[in-house]
């Protein structure tokens, strides 16, 4: 396990999970979120963006979470362990709405900085329609670049908290 990548949709806890992994691994930990915005919430262009993603997945030890479904065919080949949060709509929903509330008008560490915690109509949508679109796309890049590699599909908490225990009882 040393090339771990961590997918989901937004509040699905891919963030959380690989902080987590981070400290009981001893990985470094890249958030992709914060690789992409720019202040202000000003996106990354497409091309110098898969250069840098290019040049993030060429290190030798990671644990990379992040969606960005137009990177993932550079990601999944290189990742040696896939871990995909697997989540309803619902919890994503609740956990979006908390995050908010604890984060109003702050940057958390694993954003861009000077991308303080917003809500807007537009992430709503694309967390409330995952599972009918980008989740599919995951699911069909999984198919493709999966064998070979330890892959994790944990669909609750519960799934996430065994997961991590089985990772700290190996240490």
């Amino acid at each position: 396990m040393q090339r771990v990548l961590v997918l989901g949709c937004g509040g699905a806890g891919k963030s959380t999970l690989a902080h987590r992994l981070g400290e009981i691994t001893g990985l470094p930990v890249i958030h992709l979120d914060a690789e992409y915005w720019r202040p202000g919430w000003v996106e990354t262009p497409k091309e110098p963006w898969r250069a840098r993603v290019r040049e993030l997945v060429a290190r030798e030890r990671w644990i990379m979470d992040g969606n960005y479904a137009d990177t993932l065919e550079l990601r999944l080949p290189a990742a040696d362990t896939i871990i995909f949060l697997d989540c309803a709509r619902w919890r994503c929903l609740l956990r979006v709405f908390r995050r908010v509330a604890a984060n109003a008008g702050r940057t958390r560490p694993d954003m861009g900085p000077g991308c303080p915690e917003k809500l807007d109509l537009e992430f709503l949508r694309w967390v409330w329609s995952f599972n009918a679109g980008d989740r599919q796309k995951v699911l069909q890049a999984l198919h493709r670049h999966s064998s070979g590699k330890a892959l994790h599909v944990l669909r609750t908490p519960c799934d996430a908290r065994r997961f991590v225990q089985s990772l700290e009882e190996q240490v």
